[in-house]
C-alpha cells in the first residue's frame, strides 16, 4: 500500500498531526504540533491514516485539493474547497466584467 500525496492549490498549510488508523477526535488533537509545524502545500498522507492541516482561508475562490498519483482522484481522492470573500479588496473576488456572454 502506498501513501498518498495530497496537495492543495491556492494555500500553504501547516502539517500539525498525522496518525495511522482512524482519526480519534478525542485523543488526536491533544499530539498535535501547534508550536513549529512544517508548512507546505503537499503532504504524504499515510495509507491507511490520516493527516491534519490548518490553514488560513483567505484567497477567494475555488481551490482544488487532490492527491498526486493521478489514478486516485478517479478513486474520489479529490475535492474543493469553496473560500467566500473576507474584508477588503485583497480578500475579495472583482465582479465579472458587464460584458461577459451568460451560460
Amino acid at each position: 500500500s502506498e501513501n498518498h500525496p495530497i496537495h492543495l492549490h491556492g494555500f500553504n498549510f501547516f502539517e500539525v498531526g498525522r496518525g495511522l488508523g482512524n482519526f480519534n477526535p478525542e485523543m488526536d488533537p491533544e499530539k498535535f504540533n501547534l508550536v513549529d509545524p512544517v508548512e507546505r502545500n503537499t503532504v504524504g498522507v499515510p495509507a491507511g491514516g490520516w493527516t491534519a492541516i490548518r490553514f488560513i482561508a483567505d484567497n477567494p475562490g475555488v481551490w482544488f485539493m487532490h492527491c498526486h498519483l493521478e489514478i486516485h482522484t478517479t478513486w474520489g481522492l479529490k475535492m474543493a474547497f469553496v473560500v467566500d470573500n473576507g474584508h477588503g479588496p485583497d480578500q475579495s473576488l472583482l465582479p465579472p466584467p458587464a460584458d461577459l456572454p451568460k451560460c
